[in-house]
């Protein structure tokens, strides 16, 4: 029985020495495993089904050392607030308080641009989290039009998201709906050349629903070779997902 007075259930929020652990049912789990969640900054232990999720609240009491490893691994959260200088898409920004409608003030004369948005602590933080999110949108638009016209595809509907494993996904097309690219908005806190690596691995989905040979060789001819973009998220992408957390 689990602390709750009756069974574990899919989505049950666990705190084991201080660290939380959300369980996790998913029917193509082979076994149990843990992971962790970096944009929610806690580790989810995965069950094959409803009835082992015992076990793996077990399994994750019983790596609890591994567990308190990789979250204190995870860089300082960097909340949204007035003063926080960020980048996106490579560019210097400053948010700043400002009123009316959030927006973006480009950067001038070598000095940062500014990110300004109404009120203060959550109201703040929620208008530049809107704004963000909606400088992302636009950027990385534009970056799959140019890729998506460079292979003579149609450009794709195109949308923002929160992802926590991943920073892209292409779903193909059907009958007259488009395909459709989901892009996590933290892509626009990378340089510029990492988030056009990720549009052009997402648009290169629209020719290949594969990571076989042929589907490189159209990344590499899109933008060249990609390893330095993948390992900068490798190392970095932990700092991108701080950002706006806590």
């Amino acid at each position: 029985m689990s602390p709750f007075g009756r069974p574990f259930a899919d989505g049950d929020r666990l705190e084991i020495a201080g660290a939380v652990v959300r369980l996790k049912v998913h029917p193509r789990a082979r076994r149990i495993s843990l992971r962790l969640d970096r944009t929610q900054r806690e580790v989810v232990a995965t069950a094959p089904s409803a009835r082992r999720l015992s076990e793996a609240a077990n399994f994750a009491r019983e790596r609890i050392d591994w567990i308190c490893a990789r979250l204190a691994e995870l860089p300082a959260p960097r909340p949204l607030a007035p003063g926080r200088q960020l980048r996106l898409f490579g560019e210097a920004y400053v948010l700043a308080r400002g009123e009316g409608r959030a927006r973006r003030l480009v950067p001038d004369g070598g000095e940062p641009g500014r990110l300004l948005a109404p009120g203060e602590g959550e109201v703040f933080a929620r208008g530049a989290l809107r704004l963000i999110k909606r400088e992302a949108l636009a950027g990385l638009t534009r970056l799959t039009e140019r890729h998506a016209g460079s292979l003579g595809e149609p450009t794709p509907e195109i949308r923002v998201m929160d992802a926590r494993s991943r920073w892209g996904s292409c779903k193909p097309g059907a009958g007259r709906a488009p395909s459709v690219i989901r892009y996590s908005w933290r892509l626009a806190l990378a340089p510029l050349s990492v988030a056009d690596y990720v549009a052009a691995h997402e648009c290169a989905h629209l020719r290949e629903l594969n990571h076989g040979p042929r589907f490189w060789a159209l990344v590499h001819d899109l933008v060249g070779d990609p390893a330095p973009q993948r390992a900068w998220l490798r190392e970095h992408g932990a700092r991108l997902h701080a950002v706006g957390a806590g």
